[in-house]
């Protein structure tokens, strides 16, 4: 009996698997997949796919995560994305680089992996003509309505919270990566997702590609969903978003700069000698004093952004030697400064305040980045390039409305998901 059982494992299964590989396999088969691609590849005559209000079913937890378990994935390939290369100025690459990593710490918290897959969908909606052409355009889409904001931290309150400063450098650096061309491949070209506890209606519309951790990611399906409609490229000109200034300096103020790919900016190694100085302390304990001959005003998270008063009477061409107190020492580097009397109190100001402010000093030692600006209706200059020049309009939040929620769900330590116990639908943040 022993050495049967050891010939139907050594001959018989091997036969049995060799059988089952030559088996017949139906003719039609390559017909049908060669008419799926065909239909996939064709760009439809009609304008792209509406994003839609997402509604999801009073489900219970349990019950939820059961049905998106039950949805299968697509078996239709799914590419990585194409890199995605920023062009713009410095300044709408930093007010970039500040709304894509809001998106991924609010979104996916201090989570790297989860940050990736965010920040890869935002600019697959970048690329999508079904959707704005800016990052900040992308992230902050709704942010007006208090249930139609595409990722709900913009509209519901999260933003009152500040990240930590080592959690905001990461998603920092993770958005810097991904707009230099770092791709996330397992996301593919999603432009949705949802976390597995909830249900919204377009789940069974989409293609269902991979999950991240709880999350599930989704195209659309048809040519819609294909590489060959992520190819629109984004605008320049990147809004202020005031929302997020308490903690992005890349928001906090007007201070316009050339291309990435203009002329040298002054000196290109001003910025890098300048921080290669040694680095005075700057603390909290500063605000209020006179420190350079300016009183410190406010300092922004990470202490790379100064507000600062200038004396009564100060010669405006020794401005730029605050820079040699406050940005020794410092890769990166602004200084914002308003005439006595008309500075603000605190990095939350208004748009009046911004258009006072009567000095700007920035720089990047990394890129040699390095701008000396002047308000020029307050202080003429004799070159053109030394005066500030006019901020984008700000994208602040008119009115808020209830005309139902589009978008995308956070994970669950950033919201409370409410229970109802109806069998009709529900609109609620996502």
């Amino acid at each position: 009996m022993s050495w049967f059982v050891w010939a139907l494992l050594f001959v018989g299964l091997p036969m049995a698997v060799a059988a089952w590989e030559s088996r017949q396999r139906p003719v039609d088969a390559p017909q049908r997949f060669a008419a799926v691609v065909a239909a996939r590849a064709k760009r439809p005559s009609t304008p792209p796919p509406p994003v839609e209000p997402v509604q999801v079913y009073a489900l219970e937890r349990d019950q939820a995560v059961t049905l998106n378990a039950a949805i299968p994935f697509s078996r239709d390939p799914n590419p990585a994305a194409r890199p995605f290369l920023f062009s713009g100025t410095q300044t709408d690459l930093a007010r970039a680089t500040d709304c894509l990593a809001a998106a991924e710490i609010f979104e996916a918290g201090d989570d790297a992996v989860g940050e990736q897959a965010v920040a890869q969908v935002v600019l697959n909606r970048v690329r999508h003509p079904a959707f704005p052409k800016t990052v900040c355009g992308v992230v902050f889409q709704g942010q007006e309505r208090s249930t139609g904001c595409q990722f709900t931290f913009s509209c519901d309150g999260a933003l009152a919270l500040t990240p930590g400063q080592a959690a905001w450098a990461r998603a920092q650096e993770i958005a810097r990566g991904a707009l230099a061309g770092k791709v996330y491949k397992p996301v593919g070209h999603a432009t949705h997702y949802h976390t597995d506890w909830v249900v919204p209606y377009w789940s069974s519309s989409l293609d269902k590609i991979t999950a991240v951790g709880t999350h599930l990611f989704f195209r659309w399906r048809g040519w819609w969903g294909t590489p060959p409609a992520f190819r629109k490229s984004g605008e320049t000109g990147e809004p202020v978003i005031a929302r997020i200034a308490r903690f992005s300096s890349a928001h906090q103020g007007g201070v316009e700069t050339p291309p990435l790919a203009g002329p040298p900016l002054l000196v290109a190694e001003a910025a890098a000698t300048l921080a290669a100085k040694p680095q005075q302390a700057i603390g909290a304990d500063a605000i209020g004093k006179v420190m350079a001959g300016v009183r410190l005003i406010a300092i922004a998270p990470g202490g790379r952004s100064f507000m600062v008063e200038l004396p009564r009477g100060g010669a405006p061409d020794i401005w730029p030697a605050l820079a040699e107190t406050y940005c020794a020492g410092r890769a990166e580097c602004r200084i914002m400064a308003w005439r006595a009397g008309t500075a603000p109190d605190s990095m939350a100001m208004s748009d009046a305040q911004l258009e006072a402010m009567s000095f700007a000093y920035i720089h990047n030692a990394g890129s040699g980045l390095r701008r000396v600006l002047w308000n020029c209706s307050q202080t003429p200059r004799n070159v053109k390039g030394e005066c500030m020049r006019q901020r984008n309009p700000t994208m602040a939040p008119p009115a808020v409305t209830d005309t139902g929620l589009s978008g995308i769900r956070r994970k669950e330590r950033f919201e409370t998901v409410k229970i109802v116990p109806v069998t009709p639908p529900v609109t609620t943040t996502k």
